[in-house]
């Protein structure tokens, strides 16, 4: 049976006046049982989940610089580079499939120079991702593979330069380019007191005349960890921040592709960089696959979170809606999950184990959960059920300790969902509206078996007013306004009561390119340029609730609540079973501040004193955004006259987090 919430009951005599009226200030009286736990909360209840979306990968959480790289980008036309020609010089580019680097890299850019001026070579140069970052006093390691004909004996120079070429940042002399493909690296270090800039580009420049080949051009800055082929610092900085329990991924679209053909590739991820082509990715722009399945692991690794694996299953995105027929012809589909499963966590005597090991990584990944497939409530074949048992049955039977979820959770028809075989948990996603979501919280999941599958809100986030997928919402401030972020503040709240049933949950998506022509969807919780980047208010909602949770649920109930009524305060109350530390979450999406009467039991001593988090703003549509990353983000203030019993007043308009030591 579901723990309660909104029962009635009293609490001193506290009472909840109307909304709607000028003086509405007592939202009643919350009384806590702090010795009657109505759920554990596991480590992995909040985490993120993440897919190749906003340029969240290429042009985002990925370090790399260099925009279409190995010059597959677009079949006709090396997009994202220019040429470069000091005064007096002459030269042109192309893509070249004469003599590739490989089978697997297989276009390169030919420069052809056939003038050097007095002023400076000729060259090529890419833009980036909406610009080439320069900091201050920063170390970039550019490397490219280049071979030259027999005529070119100059030498090669690698610079970090503002468009026009007045200023160079960096840079560095490669010499002796010899007539087959070899791979040159060079350091370029930025001078201090620099002022940091986007508006910079990367060139490869040449100094004498003849025909040059170039293949994956890449530039880093310092990363993550120090990893080579790493991730960016503030978004990793801000990630850690988020204390996620878990890492879904490849996630979302990014899994099915928009075809079979075109479907994550995992094992085309593996290995070094000179053997990604990458592949079309489904929200416009192609997926260099940089950020691959190790790197992806690695990822979670870094934060301290477990990997949620999504395996391909058989199904492709509208509209084409390819399917795989259950049976032989999902078969091998079904040997690829196990040996991706097998590369995650098989030991270094099996075939992908051992792969991994080759990789650079012997110890195993932690894997708990396999999600197979994703959104398969698309499906209009009606495959689905059996396309998992064929899964599931694989799965379970290698690796019997694996929980499955199922892509089609109780939000959808009964007919779509799985019925021949019982999902460890099922995946549900809901977008809905601020207001929706403050409406649907306090009894979403009430009428929920709790002898069912567990619940993974594999994706969920409350927008204003303008549906995420709308070409309407594009006009609209990349991440939420605290409109939304209160709306999710409710949510979060509601999911967190109903932790007996939800396992986990993450808010989507997570990360945005905030320039012109980066982003496909929004809200999102992290927005970004090519040097900075910040949160929005959703972000440290999320954040507040992820790093003040504790272990356990106990006991909640609101007296006073109008009935019919929206309630004024949405509350929720976990501990820390190892500290006492009880943490009371309150969200006051009205306009009016609500005092409310707390009263503690179940415990020997409360503590006086404690400490208040809390995120508001006497305005909806306050934001954050680059030019003011700070605009709101959560305070925390000392408080005291906390006691087994006390009232505290929630401004309007906010989210609360208090924090109370008890024995």
């Amino acid at each position: 049976m579901k723990p309660q919430f909104w029962v009635a009951g009293s609490c001193l005599g506290a009472i909840m006046l109307g909304i709607g009226s000028a003086d509405a200030s007592e939202a009643g009286c919350l009384q806590i049982d702090a010795n009657q736990v109505t759920a554990q909360i596991g480590p992995m209840f909040s985490g993120m989940m993440t897919e190749e979306i906003n340029h969240s990968y290429d042009g985002g959480l990925y370090a790399e610089l260099i925009q279409n790289r190995v010059f597959e980008d677009n079949a006709d036309i090396p997009v994202h580079w220019s040429v470069v020609q000091g005064a007096g010089s002459v030269a042109e580019m192309a893509l070249d499939h004469a003599k590739p680097l490989n089978d697997q890299l297989t276009t390169s850019l030919r420069l052809t120079v056939k003038e050097v001026g007095h002023e400076g070579g000729a060259g090529i140069a890419n833009d980036g991702y909406w610009g080439i970052p320069v900091k201050p006093a920063t170390t970039y390691r550019a490397s490219f593979y280049a071979r030259a004909s027999d005529d070119f004996s100059g030498a090669v120079t690698a610079s970090i330069a503002s468009p026009d070429g007045a200023t160079v940042y960096a840079q560095a002399a490669v010499d002796h380019l010899s007539g087959e493909w070899k791979e040159y690296t060079v350091s370029l270090t930025t001078p201090p007191g620099i002022k940091p800039t986007a508006d910079a580009r990367f060139v490869l420049l040449a100094h004498s005349p003849g025909t040059l080949w170039f293949d994956l051009v890449s530039l880093f800055p310092p990363t993550w960890k120090d990893r080579p082929n790493g991730n960016r610092i503030d978004l990793m900085q801000k990630l850690a921040d988020m204390k996620p329990g878990f890492l879904r991924f490849p996630g979302g679209n990014f899994l099915e592709g928009s075809s079979i053909e075109t479907r994550f590739p995992w094992k085309k991820t593996l290995g070094d960089l000179s053997t990604r082509p990458g592949h079309p990715g489904c929200w416009g722009y192609r997926a260099s696959d940089g950020l691959g399945m190790l790197e992806f692991l690695e990822w979670a690794e870094d934060l301290n979170a477990q990997p949620v694996l999504a395996v391909y299953a058989g199904y492709s995105l509208p509209p084409k809606n390819e399917v795989v027929k259950p049976g032989p012809e999902l078969a091998p589909y079904v040997a690829d999950a196990l040996d991706e499963i097998e590369y995650v966590m098989g030991a270094t005597n099996t075939t992908w184990g051992a792969r991994r090991a080759e990789d650079g990584h012997p110890e195993p990944f932690k894997l708990t959960y396999v999600e197979i497939g994703n959104e398969d409530w698309f499906d209009p074949s009606g495959s689905y059920d059996a396309r998992f048992t064929q899964f599931f049955d694989a799965i379970k039977a290698k690796y019997p300790q694996l929980q499955c979820i199922s892509t089609v959770g109780n939000e959808q028809p009964e007919s779509k969902r799985v019925h021949s075989r019982v999902p460890d948990a099922v995946d549900e996603h809901y977008y809905r509206s601020a207001e929706d979501f403050e409406q649907e919280a306090p009894t979403r999941f009430d009428h929920y078996s709790r002898q069912g599958p567990k619940i993974f809100v594999g994706e969920w986030a409350a927008y204003e007013d303008v549906v995420p997928w709308s070409e309407k919402s594009w006009r609209q401030p990349p991440t939420s306004s605290l409109k939304a972020a209160l709306g999710d503040a409710a949510w979060m709240i509601g999911m967190e009561r109903n932790a007996d049933i939800i396992v986990m949950q993450c808010y989507a998506p997570l990360l945005v390119n905030i320039n012109r022509g980066a982003r496909q969807w929004r809200p999102d919780l992290i927005g970004y340029n090519a040097l900075e980047s910040y949160g929005g208010p959703s972000y440290y909602v999320n954040a507040m609730f992820n790093t003040n949770r504790g272990d356990e649920v106990v006991h909640t109930a609101l007296s006073g609540l109008a009935a019919g009524a929206t309630p004024a305060l949405d509350c929720s109350a976990t501990k820390d079973s190892a500290t006492g530390m009880l943490y009371i979450k309150v969200a006051n999406t009205t306009p009016l501040s609500q005092s409310m009467r707390v009263r503690i039991e179940g415990v020997k001593r409360v503590s006086s004193r404690g400490f208040d988090v809390e995120l508001g703003s006497s305005q909806l549509d306050v934001n954050n955004s680059m030019s003011n990353p700070g605009n709101i983000v959560p305070t925390t203030h000392k408080i005291k006259g906390l006691g087994r019993e006390f009232t505290r007043e929630f401004p309007p308009y906010s989210v609360t987090v208090l924090k109370i030591k008890t024995k």
